[in-house]
């Protein structure tokens, strides 16, 4: 079997993943932060590592400011609901997941007052036409760093610059990009970064999390759920204290310690290492499926440019076709149809039907995609 579905969850994952997660089930087994004996104390431990870790990998000082979500949809709510008002001003692209446009169209429907800029064809920003949809009651911009559809990496740098000579925030989705390419979020200039630990940090899923920087006021950003937390026990009111203000509810044990896990994996394998490789392998795979007839591929077609994700469509063939073939036939496993990403598709004109997907990972080999494409020119052979 190739796996090249990467892009929605990665697989297999690293063996040490498998075991910190059982262990923390077996050795601390407590519930972190709610009791005072050994296994909750023990659990705590693991929670805080991991926040520490958390929070050096993307460069951000304080590791109270890493809050534990179950995934990026998670964050990403918990970032819009809890920062805008109606009447404010939101900025996004037409690139943007599902995760993203739901939540805004609903809060739009609730007051808020929403700006999608086109992107390309290929996907990308024009970071001028975008800088033109910035004015002074901007509350917030929301931007993906890459596309799940076609990879095509948003120019988030420059945009947060110009978002920051207006007054607003910056929050990115980062469920492509965390694990697959550095990031740092001072640098960068993000204010709220959101990522998910199942994909290229090699988490198990049902764990992701919010991120926030050290200058933003969390002050202004209400929680999405309330209830325990632990602390603060003697009050019926929300603790403003982080991270708990952002963390009501048993956390997720096992999943942080399996994201710890994974996260190690890769800082151990250097993420600069991890997105050249993931280049090598995509770009392969963009030259060969350009070289088939009938195909047509999707995004910028330089690997340079995008996250391991590629999107094709064959002439005379529906995307669920080819999908079938590949699995059945050669054992690939893609994903096709719209990807949670309707306005992507909208943009790149592969909308009602969609494309399929191919996304390789860290241990995707070049032979794999040698076997991938010979496979996909057997299918399209009338």
């Amino acid at each position: 079997m190739i796996y090249l579905d990467h892009a929605a969850t990665s697989w297999p994952k690293p063996p040490e993943v498998l075991k910190a997660m059982a262990d923390a089930l077996e050795r601390a087994g407590g519930n972190p932060g709610r009791s005072g004996h050994r296994l909750a104390i023990e659990g705590a431990r693991i929670v805080y590592d991991t926040r520490e870790l958390v929070a050096e990998f993307f460069h951000v000082g304080d590791p109270l400011r890493v809050i534990f979500t179950s995934n990026a949809t998670h964050a990403i709510n918990l970032a819009l609901s809890g920062i805008l008002k109606p009447g404010d001003r939101v900025v996004t692209s037409s690139m943007e997941h599902n995760s993203v446009m739901r939540p805004l169209r609903r809060l739009e429907k609730n007051g808020i007052r929403l700006s999608v800029v086109p992107c390309a064809p290929d996907g990308t920003l024009d970071v001028d036409e975008f800088a033109k949809q910035i004015t002074f009651d901007t509350r917030l911009v929301v931007l993906t760093h890459a596309s799940n559809v076609v990879g095509t990496v948003l120019p988030v740098a420059e945009v947060a610059a110009i978002a920051h000579q207006h007054g607003a925030l910056v929050l990115v989705d980062a469920a492509q990009t965390a694990g697959a390419m550095p990031i740092d979020m001072a640098t960068m200039k993000i204010d709220l970064l959101a990522f998910t630990g199942h994909k290229e940090l090699q988490g198990p899923p049902g764990i992701g999390g919010l991120v926030i920087a050290d200058d933003v006021n969390v002050g202004e950003i209400e929680p999405l759920l309330c209830g325990g937390t632990g602390s603060r026990s003697e009050s019926e009111e929300q603790p403003d204290d982080l991270p708990d203000k952002f963390e009501s509810g048993t956390p997720n044990l096992a999943g942080i310690a399996g994201l710890q896990a994974g996260l190690r994996w890769v800082v151990k394998r250097g993420v600069e290492e991890i997105h050249g490789h993931l280049q090598e392998v995509n770009q392969a795979l963009i030259e060969g499926l350009s070289a088939l007839p009938k195909v047509k591929v999707f995004g910028t077609s330089d690997s340079r440019r995008s996250t391991a994700v590629t999107s094709f469509t064959v002439a005379g063939m529906r995307v669920s076709e080819i999908g079938l073939r590949l699995d059945e036939g050669y054992g690939i496993l893609s994903r096709v149809g719209l990807h949670c990403a309707p306005a992507a598709h909208r943009t790149i004109g592969s909308y009602p039907e969609g494309t399929v997907r191919l996304a390789p990972g860290a241990l995707t080999t070049m032979a794999d995609i040698e076997q991938t494409i010979l496979a996909i020119r057997n299918c399209i052979r009338p």
